[in-house]
């Protein structure tokens, strides 16, 4: 759960405030409770470990079992959590946890949808950097849960020359060229190229992986037969921009390695669950 202790700390802080004054003046103090998350539409889960510790950071005498593995398959009216406790403190910790798994969950959802929709073309669904500020490791672990892949985690992990390096640069070559140059880290180097003739230039260049970004199918094509027919090392492939469920299996049968998709985490729906709880 890298980074989640932080986000839950500061979620409950955001939304208890000096007081749950609600559940204070309405719930005898003594008072217990049975409680389950429920799934209300079709899905994957992930984070179930994070909304277990939203409620045993609200109170540690809960008892929070979780009935689900991360990256299970779930339907409405199936129960993912279950609680027991002090009412107060379930009813606390309720809408946080309820934001971070269904924030969560709809990551994995939109991720599997995707993996399923390349399903046997040998395609990996990466995600991007397009995450909530602060939830990057949760949404790249629901990508995970979801049947995808993770990019770079940041900009420190791998070199990304993308159009405004290049453009900043003075072309696709003399960007390269001070890459190697400076590389002493051993980074893996991708090059963004939006036409054949920058696929041209990335090919006469040293690279690892080569970016195919907003290509329109008939050129995307084109550019990954000049790639396989290239007398050099072979590149890995990777294409972006725009891609939709409806586009993606065209995208993938063209022959690229890779898809990454920045909808999985900056436009995935949250999935629709709820908590259900029954005083003693």
């Amino acid at each position: 759960m890298t980074g989640a202790h932080e986000v839950i700390r500061t979620a409950l802080e955001e939304d208890v405030g000096p007081g749950d004054w609600t559940t204070l003046w309405t719930v005898p103090s003594g008072r217990t409770a049975d409680a389950w998350i429920v799934a209300k539409a079709r899905g994957v889960v992930s984070g179930l470990d994070v909304a277990r510790e939203v409620f045993r950071t609200v109170d540690a005498r809960l008892d929070v079992r979780l009935l689900l593995e991360e990256g299970a398959r779930v339907e409405p009216g199936q129960r993912v959590v279950e609680l027991h406790g002090a009412a107060r403190s379930i009813l606390t910790g309720e809408r946080v946890a309820l934001n971070l798994l269904q924030r969560l969950s709809g990551v994995a959802t939109i991720t599997r949808q995707y993996v399923d929709a390349v399903a046997g073309t040998g395609v990996r669904i990466l995600d991007t950097r397009k995450t909530t500020p602060g939830l990057r490791a949760l949404e790249k672990r629901a990508v995970r849960a979801g049947g995808g892949e993770n990019h770079r985690f940041g900009l420190h992990d791998m070199v990304l020359i993308k159009e405004n390096h290049i453009a900043a640069a003075g072309g696709i070559s003399a960007a390269v060229a001070r890459v190697r140059e400076a590389n002493h880290r051993g980074l893996r180097i991708e090059v963004e190229a939006t036409t054949l003739a920058e696929v041209d230039e990335v090919l006469a260049n040293v690279a690892h992986r080569i970016l195919f970004d907003n290509m329109p199918l008939p050129l995307l094509h084109e550019a990954v037969e000049r790639v396989r027919s290239h007398r050099g090392p072979r590149l890995e492939m990777e294409a972006s921009g725009g891609i939709s469920l409806e586009t993606v299996r065209g995208v993938a049968e063209t022959g690229v390695d890779f898809i990454s998709v920045g909808a999985l985490t900056h436009s995935a729906p949250a999935l629709d669950l709820s908590l259900l709880i029954s005083a003693r």
